[in-house]
């Protein structure tokens, strides 16, 4: 039977698989393990069926691996979210920093992040400025448009 490959389900398909086969288990032990059916992470894995964000966690938990990962990979996270939620996660599971630092890192960690989108924005925005500028400065300087000649 031909496989589907519905969006980016394919690879979603294949990078499981490789983590099952990394991870020594069979797809019935994992299937087990995640608490779903064989059949229906079979059809995961050959990109037949678009698993939901709760059937992707408990596959990860089950594999040892980032959800998160899975999410990207499936298209419900995009690649930057992902990152500030592996940021935050390694952050939250430090066990030589104590509770206290670890909210203070995340909230230094969110500052910067807020001041670099600010800057971000208002270097687009110059650029914007600046384009438009020149736009109509070269609409300025262009000659006139000639009547046409009889």
């Amino acid at each position: 039977m031909a496989s589907l490959n519905v969006g980016n389900l394919g690879s979603l398909g294949e990078y499981l698989r490789e983590q099952r086969r990394t991870a020594q288990l069979s797809l019935r032990q994992l299937a087990d393990a995640a608490g779903v059916s064989n059949p229906y992470l079979s059809q995961i894995e050959r990109g037949l069926r678009k698993p939901s964000a709760e059937v992707l966690q408990q596959v990860a938990k089950a594999l040892r691996i980032s959800a998160e990962t899975l999410y990207v990979r499936a298209g419900i996270l995009d690649e930057r979210e992902r990152d500030e939620l592996e940021t935050r996660a390694v952050i939250l599971a430090d066990p030589s920093i104590s509770e206290r630092q670890k909210q203070v890192l995340l909230q230094i960690y969110d500052s910067f992040r807020k001041e670099n989108a600010a800057e971000n924005a208002a270097g687009n925005a110059a650029e914007n400025v600046a384009e438009n500028a020149a736009e109509k400065a070269v609409e300025d300087t262009a000659p006139d448009a000639m009547p046409p000649s009889n």
